[in-house]
């Protein structure tokens, strides 16, 4: 929705303004295929070219996602704060002997099941998954977890971000395709130069066509969805930071409330429960998982 309401602006204004000033869409709208073809044609081969398929579908995806609202919402915070709750609590309480079964099948787990949304994103519930099994056998220095950790939070961000970096060089690129495609234009005009004045005026104004659409594309369409991207990108990075908080804060020997809270306040400010929410949400997980706390 935002979105959509951006590239209206964008476009009323500027093509507004042309109108205002008295400039003649006829000319624009009879280049515009043309030069589209080219600046789009060269830009889409150009980044087949210099990425690999899985990245290109990536990209794809990404700029479908661009379009979507953050995937977490304030209530996914404080699920996910209340399943790390419960998940450490039936370590605390039980051992080994009573994570297991949720970390090997967390989709007929009992405490993962309550929270369908958070279970949804299987790369965050396998990194839980793996360090709490880790811990499990007696891998517990909190210092080498918090390592490994962020070296798995590092690589599995730098693989979200490959299409992002991806849309961005394109969006770099299309300036300078723009100009290609103003070159041939101005080719074709001077193999015209016995024409008319107002011919020639057109045929350079058509050339200027693509100049104008690649800066416009660049600056205006790709390179703001690449940006979008790369902050949905560090958003969905943030669960990740709330679980390593609250698994090294429990590997340290902190109780379990306090290592919630602990990772309460690594939340985003905007979507983080207050401490009277995320406290009535974990004595309802109290209740629902008969946990002694």
């Amino acid at each position: 929705m935002l979105n959509g309401i951006g590239l209206l602006i964008i476009l009323g204004c500027v093509f507004g303004s042309f109108l205002i000033s008295g400039g003649k869409m006829t000319i624009v709208m009879h280049a515009l295929p043309h030069e589209m073809m080219a600046i789009g044609g060269a830009a889409i081969g150009a980044f087949i070219v210099s990425n690999s398929l899985p990245t290109v579908k990536l990209a794809g995806k990404g700029l479908v996602r661009a379009f979507k609202a953050p995937r977490w919402k304030d209530k996914d915070y404080r699920d996910l704060l209340t399943l790390l709750f419960g998940l450490l609590s039936t370590f605390k309480k039980g051992g080994a002997t009573a994570i297991e079964p949720h970390l090997d099948h967390p989709h007929e787990s009992s405490i993962f099941s309550r929270y369908p949304r958070v279970l949804a994103d299987h790369h965050l519930v396998e990194f839980i998954c793996d360090y709490l099994r880790m811990m499990t056998v007696n891998f517990e220095d909190p210092h080498q977890l918090a390592e490994a950790m962020d070296n798995d939070i590092e690589r599995h961000h730098h693989e979200e971000l490959a299409p992002q970096h991806a849309l961005q060089m394109m969006a770099d690129g299309l300036p300078a395709i723009g100009i290609v495609a103003a070159v041939l234009g101005v080719i074709k005009t001077m193999g015209s130069i016995d024409q008319p004045t107002e011919v020639l005026g057109a045929m350079i104004g058509g050339a200027l066509v693509g100049t104008f659409l690649g800066v416009l594309l660049a600056y205006c369409l790709v390179g703001p969805l690449a940006q979008k991207l790369l902050h949905l990108v560090n958003e969905e990075a943030k669960p990740y930071a709330i679980a390593k908080s609250a698994i090294i804060a429990h590997a340290q020997g902190a109780p379990t409330q306090v290592a919630i809270e602990i990772a309460r306040r690594m939340t985003p400010s905007d979507c983080a429960p207050s401490f009277q929410q995320l406290e009535t949400a974990l004595d309802e997980a109290k209740n629902d998982l008969s946990i002694a706390v």
